[in-house]
Order: C-alpha cells, then sequence, then structure tokens
C-alpha cells in the first residue's frame, strides 16, 4: 500500500517524503480534531468494574489484600 501511494507522489524523492510528511500531519489532525471526539461517546472510558462496597485493604476471598488503585 505504501510503496503504491509512493509510486503515485509528484516529484523526486525529496519532494515525496515531504509530499508524506503534510499528509501524515492532515491525517493526525483530522483524525484528533474529528474522529476521535466522534468515537469518544461511544467508547467505554467510564465504565468501570470496581465495587465501592469493599473498603480498600479488606481481605478478598481466597487470600491476598484488595489493593484500591
Amino acid at each position: 500500500m505504501y510503496a503504491w501511494i509512493w509510486r503515485h507522489l509528484p516529484g523526486n524523492a525529496w519532494v515525496k517524503a515531504l509530499i508524506s510528511l503534510v499528509l501524515a500531519l492532515a491525517i493526525v489532525y483530522v483524525l484528533f480534531q474529528y474522529v476521535f471526539p466522534w468515537a469518544e461517546p461511544l467508547l467505554p472510558f467510564n465504565d468501570v468494574t470496581v465495587d465501592n462496597g469493599m473498603p480498600a485493604g479488606a481481605a478478598v476471598p481466597g487470600g491476598g489484600m484488595a489493593v484500591a488503585l
């Protein structure tokens, strides 16, 4: 895929490298400005599985200690 893109860019190697850099920066910009903010509400970042009823440092079944992070 990258070889196909490289072959279809105009200019010599320096021009192709500059165009490739600009394209990569444009893709990163679009991802951070539009795609990631759109997708963030759909991702389960706020779904936690910590049980609020167990105090930190309490014994857990099977030995060991519960650790609150």
